[in-house]
């Protein structure tokens, strides 16, 4: 049995990660495209969503690290 973030993830771990890569594309592309076209404002654009798709990123490393905590606590507990 593999012990990957995945498997082991809560449901709202999984929710933050897959948001965390839906944002931080979204952005990626719109300051591609912004740049492509040559519009600033565009660009500009692009940056606060790579922003928040980082934020939820870490959000999600917060949310393994307190399950991963509890995991942890359950398993000394019981022995």
């Amino acid at each position: 049995m593999l012990n990957t973030p995945w498997d082991t993830g809560s449901d709202l771990y999984r929710r933050l990660v897959i948001a965390a890569l839906i944002l931080t594309g979204a952005g990626i592309l719109i300051a591609v495209l912004g740049a492509a076209t040559g519009s600033n404002a565009t660009v500009f654009t692009g940056i606060p969503v790579l922003v928040a798709g980082l934020v939820t990123h870490l959000a999600g490393l917060v949310v393994r690290a307190r399950d991963a905590k509890r995991r942890h606590q359950a398993r000394t507990q019981k022995k």
